[in-house]
């Protein structure tokens, strides 16, 4: 999400005193009416990478959405988008109980993929049934290679940070607080002001913007609903993360029960 201009309390993007300071990549290359995709993601990651290479650097990726990480340094194909064929997926969702025969559809014809994909995730949904539609084969032929963990596409060493859960409860709070704090409610404002172009599925999705969206529209009921939604959709996000990145076993975990910054001087010292 930190792609997106625009979008910056809610994504925890780096400052513009902490990007004078380290060069940073791929940050505010979107408007947030753009869709972004895994594909495109991947092709602007690994020529950024590239370029750290050319210049005798070394490239840091930070973050933590799997397929993404998994899409930059693995090799992962993924299948082209037919707008038509979304569109009319789109077009059923919408209906009344649309999304949960959605849903079923993909538990009939791909019950591997359906197991990877939350009943209320609209975009993966239509997703699935778009590229089955395509190729005539199912979601879960397109993600080669995520059942396995081999030979990366250059040289990359994986490192993961593990915090005690109610340690990331905590932060999770904290960060959320800090979001309301910092200005998110404006940055929602002026994401959907009259004279902007509507937000992409990809970015009116991003956790903490929708919930802001939701009290600037009014169909929130008040803003501390909102921060608790905010809240649990972190708290599972990450829960998530957790049980995609265990599966990988050429991640070196470091654990601590405080703060992560304190690692850094090691973590940096065995990617030497």
């Amino acid at each position: 999400m930190q792609v997106y201009r625009g979008m910056d309390v809610g994504t925890a993007k780096a400052t513009t005193a902490e990007r004078a300071r380290v060069p940073h990549h791929l940050l505010d290359v979107a408007d947030p009416s753009e869709e972004w995709s895994v594909a495109r993601f991947q092709a602007e990651a690994r020529a950024a990478v590239a370029d750290i290479a050319a210049r005798g650097r070394r490239a840091l990726l930070v973050g933590g959405t799997g397929l993404y990480v998994r899409a930059v340094t693995d090799d992962l194909r993924f299948p082209g988008e037919d707008p038509e064929v979304r569109a009319r997926f789109e077009a059923e969702a919408d209906e009344p109980g649309g999304l949960l025969r959605l849903y079923e559809e993909v538990v009939a014809r791909d019950p591997a993929a359906a197991t990877r994909i939350e009943p209320g995730n609209r975009r993966r949904i239509v997703r699935a049934l778009e590229v089955m539609e395509i190729t005539g084969e199912p979601f879960s032929a397109s993600g080669v290679g995520l059942e396995e963990h081999g030979e990366t596409v250059f040289p990359v060493r994986i490192l993961g940070v593990w915090l005690p859960g109610p340690v990331l409860d905590d932060r999770i709070r904290a960060r959320v607080g800090a979001m309301y704090a910092g200005g998110i409610l404006d940055e929602a404002r002026a994401l959907t002001a009259p004279t902007r172009p509507p937000l992409s599925r990809t970015a009116a999705q991003a956790i903490g913007y929708r919930e802001a969206i939701a009290v600037v529209d009014g169909t929130a009921p008040d803003v501390d609903a909102a921060r608790a939604a905010t809240v649990l959709r972190t708290r599972q996000l990450a829960r998530r993360q957790i049980r995609w990145f265990r599966r990988d076993p050429r991640i070196t975990w470091w654990g601590t029960a405080g703060n992560p910054v304190s690692l850094a001087p090691a973590l940096l010292e065995c990617c030497r």
